[in-house]
């Protein structure tokens, strides 16, 4: 079991450097200066930045891509890859469903040191569901076997989509004060912070096999929860003219919202309290409240920003999409960053 480092856990301490993370991309995008002409399509800047958008002819397509990350180690480890094959849907489609498109197609990419049929057929079993809950077709994909390169599996997906006619990218610029926070629940870890939580669980010598004191289901299967897919909430909302910017909240926790409006304030005074897994990993390795908001969901994976005139409406058409459980999270308000009140927390941008 090992040692709390002084402080509590960090996602830095356990191998995520936010700040490496960011300097080596600022140096890898540095570099690249080509763009192409406009005969090639032509890309559509927005400041949310979930999924590429590139404009061809008349039509906007919107391209993200996305893994599961180290999930896939806790997947190895407990034999159990369906949850993980629906999360590599999900960690893409969502992308999608947070700039207002609707996806049609997926690849997935598959880097593997050795072929098992069954894992195969499990992670198959997990991808289709995520493809029936999404509405989205398997294009193809890459299956890479590299033993020289990965001892485990990593395990990652493209998704593309188009916005309907008469939808637009739903990219935040319209987002101002006073402006609704609208939060739909997560179904917990999702596939971020992953290297933290499994750092925690060797400290804190969890029985995966067994629930953790209050939960019902042994502690590896709820640590394993397929992400949730948020693509009917957003095809619900997208295309409505009170549907300010919408946010899937996935690793960066809170921080996400900068990524919709710079130039605003998040105030998220109704953002849960840590409850559940979150409060175990608060608990587990003495994690501040800074740093759980600023790399967990805390229980919200998907935010709308709405009108205020609206909030009856949106919370009845959010029930009949499927999630009756959608609430007022926070508000717009002057200023800029995100803040936690209950906390006394301030995030000034995305990391």
């Amino acid at each position: 079991m090992g040692a709390t480092p002084p402080g509590g856990w960090t996602y830095a301490r356990s191998g995520v450097d936010r700040t490496s993370v960011r300097t080596a991309l600022r140096a890898l995008l540095g570099e690249v200066r080509y763009r192409p002409p406009p005969s090639h399509g032509r890309a559509v800047e927005g400041p949310g930045h979930y999924a590429g958008l590139v404009r061809v002819g008349r039509e906007t397509i919107a391209i993200t891509t996305d893994t599961v990350g180290t999930k896939a180690l806790l997947a190895e480890e407990l034999g159990a890859w369906e949850e993980v094959g629906e999360d590599i849907v999900a960690v893409n489609v969502n992308d999608l469903a947070a700039v207002g498109a609707r996806p049609c197609g997926l690849v997935d990419c598959l880097s593997v040191p050795s072929l098992s049929p069954a894992v195969f057929a499990a992670l198959g079993r997990g991808i289709d569901r995520g493809l029936r809950a999404a509405g989205c077709g398997l294009l193809g994909g890459e299956t890479a076997v590299v033993p020289d390169l990965v001892k485990s599996p990593d395990l990652g997906g493209t998704a593309i989509g188009f916005f309907p006619r008469g939808r637009r990218p739903v990219v935040g610029d319209r987002i101002r004060p006073g402006d609704l926070v609208i939060g739909v629940a997560s179904s917990g870890l999702h596939a971020n912070g992953f290297t933290l939580v499994r750092r925690l669980i060797e400290r804190f010598g969890s029985d995966l096999a067994r629930p953790r004191p209050g939960a019902a289901l042994p502690f590896g299967r709820e640590l394993l929860a397929p992400t949730r897919i948020y693509v009917r909430i957003s095809e619900a909302m997208a295309g409505r003219p009170e549907t300010h910017g919408l946010a899937h909240i996935s690793g960066g926790g809170v921080r996400n919202l900068v990524r919709l409006n710079s130039r605003v304030a998040f105030i998220l005074d109704g953002w849960p309290r840590p409850e559940g897994i979150f409060h175990w990993a608060m608990e587990a390795g003495e994690v501040a409240a800074e740093e759980m908001y600023q790399t967990f969901n805390m229980g919200i994976g998907f935010v709308l920003v709405v009108a205020p005139a609206h909030r009856s409406e949106i919370l009845r058409r959010l029930a009949r999409a499927g999630a009756p459980e959608a609430r007022v999270v926070g508000h717009v308000a002057r200023g800029k960053g995100v803040e936690v009140p209950a906390f006394g927390l301030r995030y000034e941008g995305y990391d």
